[in-house]
């Protein structure tokens, strides 16, 4: 099962954020053991740089930054996932650009916190709950 995580996911982990932290961490361990593929959208990857390094410094956001490349499939945002995001339905351009990034490289869902952001979403969204719920039963 490949899964696009919303970046919400990661940053309740990393950043350790009540009361969310401990089902966003059994998620991403599940990627660790290869449970499931996890998936981040490129542009997932430079919010994490920037929000991680405001909160705790440059060095701690690198090291995470590369714990994640390691463990998580990069999705590719280029102009096709540009052009297709724009046009599209979604109310929040960078929901639409993490969404249709996953869905150009065959992602299976998306787990996310903010399932109403994805209304327009055709792949299955997932919040943590369910998707642990699948997950654990498997």
């Amino acid at each position: 099962m490949k899964i696009m995580f919303d970046t919400n996911i990661i940053l309740d982990v990393l950043l350790n954020r009540e009361p969310f932290v401990e089902l966003s961490a059994n998620i991403v361990s599940s990627v660790e053991k290869k449970n499931i593929e996890g998936y981040l959208c490129a542009t997932t990857i430079t919010t994490l740089d920037y929000l991680i390094s405001k909160q705790a410094n440059r060095n701690k956001a690198r090291t995470e930054i590369q714990k994640l490349l390691n463990m998580f499939e990069i999705s590719e945002v280029n102009s096709k996932v540009l052009e297709i995001s724009l046009n599209s339905g979604f109310k929040d351009f960078e929901d639409a650009v993490q969404y249709y990034s996953g869905e150009c490289c065959g992602v299976n869902g998306l787990v996310t916190r903010n399932a109403k952001d994805y209304k327009q979403a055709k792949l299955p969204i997932y919040t943590p709950d369910e998707l642990w719920g699948i997950i654990s039963i498997s």
